[in-house]
């Protein structure tokens, strides 16, 4: 009978073991699999999330995600207004769950939507936007042309359409100085 008891202790011991070398390593995969992941990733994952961004700059928006491209993300903040944050100009989000997106999930034709396609798509729109730029500067005028690295602006009136007797000004504003694009819509 002592033979089974010591037995049974060292199977438990072992057993106890195995489950801490186990916890160890799931432990270590899930460190590894998160030092992977980018800020996209975890963005991708919230479409449809109800979130707050601070962007630098210090402007701040809530609302929920309603798209990801490959460096911007789409914020619908209701009743009729929407921002296009540049993902690298965030100085934070809260509201995002636990989940994340498979890193590089995103394909070749998400590889292509990156911020100048969203603001073509404004452009094209001849919206009235309010440019938040990263050094806390806010400009309100109609984006006229997106080029490569740069968008051009005619600055007017805040909320008034662009019409050629109002325009103050055209800007060339380079990409990396823009933060948040925001305007009414419907």
């Amino acid at each position: 009978m002592r033979w089974d008891e010591l037995f049974a202790d060292l199977e438990a011991q072992a057993s106890a073991l195995d489950v801490a070398e186990r916890a160890a390593e799931i432990a270590e995969r899930t460190r590894i699999e998160v030092g992977g992941l980018g800020v996209h990733d975890r963005l991708a994952a919230a479409v449809g999330a109800s979130v707050r961004v601070e962007a630098l700059g210090g402007e701040a928006r809530a609302g929920t995600i309603a798209r990801v491209g490959a460096d911007w993300l789409l914020l619908d903040e209701g009743a009729g207004r929407e921002s296009v944050i540049a993902i690298d100009a965030i100085r934070s989000v809260a509201g995002l769950g636990r989940t994340s997106a498979v890193p590089g999930s995103g394909g070749a034709v998400h590889a292509r939507l990156v911020l100048r396609t969203a603001l073509r798509g404004i452009a094209r729109d001849r919206s009235t936007v309010r440019l938040h730029l990263r050094d806390g500067a806010a400009l309100d005028a109609t984006l006229d042309r997106v080029g490569a690295d740069f968008v051009e602006v005619a600055r007017h009136a805040p909320g008034e359409p662009r019409r050629r007797g109002e325009v103050r000004d055209v800007l060339l504003v380079p990409l990396a100085a823009l933060a948040i694009v925001s305007r009414r819509v419907g």
